[in-house]
C-alpha cells in the first residue's frame, strides 16, 4: 500500500544546489558547491511566475558535530530565476548525482535503475545517472519492518511482509509524483577543517530510490537525478546527519546578487550576529510571525488579522521561491504606498507583471520597505531588491498578489529570494528561531566547530558551468545549505 508524504518541492529558489565533490562524513565542517539552474541565462519574464507556480503547488500541499560549507553559484535575481541544485556523491564506489535542494520537503530521493518514466536526458546540460543499489557495495534495502520505516509511517507499513522493502510515495499538488523504496548507503562530503580549508567525511543516509515518476519530474527540460529534502522531519538528511552526531541542526545561506554565488553552510554561525525571531511551532514550513509593514518609514494601516497564523495563513520564509507574495489586503496598500513616490508613472502589464518605464536611479526614486516580526526583528527590502529590470529600461515589481497565484495560498505571505538576497539568513532548528542581517555575501562568515570550539572562516563561492568539469572522483561537499531556506513539507 502506498504511503504518501506531503512536502513541497523548492522550485524557486528555491533553490537548486550544485554539489561538485563527493562527501564523506566524520568531522566538524563540510563544503558544498551549488549552482543555480539557469545561471548565466537571460530569463523570460514568464519563467518567473512559472517557477513559483510550480513550487507553490508543491509547497501548499504540505503543510561532536561538524559544520559544512556549501559553495553557491548563480545569481539570486528574478531575471536569473531557477532552482539551485547540487552534485552529491552516493555509494561505493561513489557516483555523482544532481539533486534539487529543497527546504520545503523532507526526504532525499534519486532516480533508480529500475525506474519507469524517468528522464533519460536533461536540457540543463548535465549528465543524468540512475542509482543501482546492487552496484554499490554499501547499499542496502530498508525493510518495512525496520525502525526507519515504522517512524516514517508512524506505525507499520500497510501490507508489510517479511521480504518487502519500505516503500515511499510523494504526491504533489502540481500533479507530479514520485514513488519507490528506501535504501541506505554512503553519502560523501567535504567538511570544514580550518580557516578556508576542508577535509573529507562520510556517513550513511537513508533515501528514496525512485522507481516511477510522473508530471514534471519525468520531463527532460529541467530534469535532475532527484530532490534533496532539507525539511525539519526526522527523515530529512539534515535530521539524519544531526542524529548521527555529524552536524548541528543549524544552517545558513547568503545569496549574492552582486557578484553571483554566495554562502551556504551547516553549523553554528558566530559571525556575523543575527537577530532572531521565533518559528511558529508545529508547522511543516519555516513559518514566522509578521507584525507590520512600513514603506519609507511610515506604517501601513492594515487589518490586524492579515498577519494571523493558522491553516493556510501566516508568513513563510522560503528561499526556494523567487519572488515575494502578499495577501491582497496587504499587497494593494503596499503598491499604492510605493508608487505614491512617483505619481506620474505610466504602467503596463507584461505577462501579468506590473511594469513601467524608468531611466533614473531606482533606489533614489522609491522607498525602502520594512517588514517587522516578533522580537522586534526587521527585514529591510530596498528598491533594487523589489524591482527588477526586464529590458529596454522597463522595470517590473517582484511583489506579487497571493490571491492571483493560488486559491489555497491567498492569505499567505511567502517571502522568497526577492527579500532574502544579500542577507545572511540563519535557520536554527535547535532553538526554533530564524534570523538574518544585511551582509556582503561575497565575503566570508565564521562558524564554530562544536568538537574543538575553534572558529573557522567559511568563504563565499561562485560556481560557473565549468564546475561540472571538476574531477567528481573527489569527495563532494555535503549539504548543509545556507539556502534552504524556507522549509515546507
Amino acid at each position: 500500500m502506498e504511503f504518501r508524504l506531503f512536502f513541497r518541492s523548492h522550485i524557486p529558489l528555491i533553490l537548486l544546489l550544485y554539489f561538485t565533490s563527493l562527501f564523506e562524513f566524520g568531522g566538524t565542517t563540510g563544503v558544498l558547491k551549488v549552482q543555480r539552474k539557469f545561471s548565466g541565462q537571460r530569463q523570460r519574464i514568464t519563467d518567473l511566475r512559472a517557477h513559483d507556480v510550480r513550487r507553490h503547488g508543491r509547497i501548499l500541499i504540505e503543510s561532536t558535530r561538524a559544520s559544512v560549507d556549501l559553495p553557491l553559484g548563480g545569481l539570486g535575481r528574478p531575471t536569473a530565476t531557477g532552482l539551485y541544485y547540487a552534485q552529491i556523491g552516493i555509494g561505493t564506489p561513489s557516483k555523482a548525482y544532481y539533486a534539487q535542494v529543497d527546504t520545503g520537503s523532507d526526504i532525499l530521493w534519486v532516480n533508480c535503475i529500475t525506474c519507469r518514466h524517468c528522464p533519460k536526458k536533461s536540457d540543463l546540460g548535465i549528465e543524468l545517472t540512475l542509482y543501482d543499489p546492487k552496484g554499490s557495495s554499501t547499499g542496502k534495502l530498508v525493510s518495512c519492518h525496520g525502525s526507519f520505516c515504522s517512524t516514517t509511517y508512524r506505525g507499520n507499513m500497510p501490507g508489510c511482509s517479511s521480504d518487502m522493502p519500505c516503500e515511499y510515495k510523494v504526491q504533489y499538488v502540481d500533479g507530479s509524483s514520485t514513488s519507490g523504496f528506501f535504501v541506505t548507503d554512503y553519502l560523501q562530503y567535504n567538511q570544514v577543517s580550518g580557516n578556508h580549508q576542508t577535509g573529507t567525511a562520510n556517513s550513511t543516509v537513508t533515501f528514496g530510490c525512485g522507481a516511477q515518476q510522473s508530471g514534471d519530474l519525468g520531463s527532460s527540460s529541467e530534469a535532475l537525478d532527484g530532490i534533496l529534502g532539507f525539511g525539519q522531519s526526522n527523515s530529512s538528511m539534515l535530521s539524519q546527519l544531526a542524529l548521527a552526531g555529524k552536524v548541528r541542526k543549524i544552517f545558513a545561506h547568503c545569496l549574492d546578487t552582486i557578484n553571483g554565488g554566495g554562502i551556504f553552510a551547516i553549523g553554528n554561525v558566530v559571525q556575523p550576529k543575527v537577530n532572531t525571531t521565533p518559528m511558529v511551532p508545529d508547522t511543516s514550513h519555516y513559518n514566522v510571525i509578521m507584525k507590520s509593514i512600513a514603506v519609507g518609514g511610515t506604517s501601513l494601516k492594515l487589518p490586524t488579522d492579515v498577519f494571523q497564523s493558522g491553516d493556510m495563513r501566516g508568513t513563510i520564509i522560503d528561499s526556494g521561491t523567487t519572488l515575494a507574495y502578499l495577501p491582497e489586503e496587504a499587497f494593494k496598500p503596499l503598491m499604492n504606498a510605493i508608487f505614491s513616490y512617483q505619481p506620474d508613472l505610466s504602467f503596463q502589464n507584461i505577462r501579468e507583471f506590473l511594469c513601467f518605464q524608468f531611466s533614473g536611479s531606482i533606489d533614489a526614486a522609491f522607498p525602502k520597505v520594512t517588514f517587522f516580526f516578533e522580537n522586534s526583528v526587521e527585514l529591510q527590502v530596498y528598491p533594487h531588491d523589489y524591482f527588477f529590470e526586464n529590458e529596454g529600461g522597463i522595470w517590473c515589481t517582484g511583489f506579487q498578489n497571493s490571491a492571483l497565484q493560488s486559491k489555497d495560498g491567498k492569505d499567505i505571505f511567502l517571502l522568497g529570494d526577492l527579500v532574502l538576497s544579500n542577507k545572511l539568513v540563519v535557520y536554527d532548528l535547535e532553538n526554533q528561531v530564524i534570523g538574518w542581517t544585511d551582509y556582503n555575501c561575497s565575503s566570508s562568515i565564521k562558524i564554530q566547530d562544536d568538537k574543538t570550539g575553534a572558529i573557522y572562516s567559511v568563504d563565499a563561492h561562485n560556481l560557473s558551468s565549468s564546475a561540472r568539469s571538476l574531477n567528481i572522483g573527489k569527495f563532494i561537499s555535503l549539504l548543509i545549505i545556507c539556502f534552504m531556506f524556507h522549509l515546507f513539507h
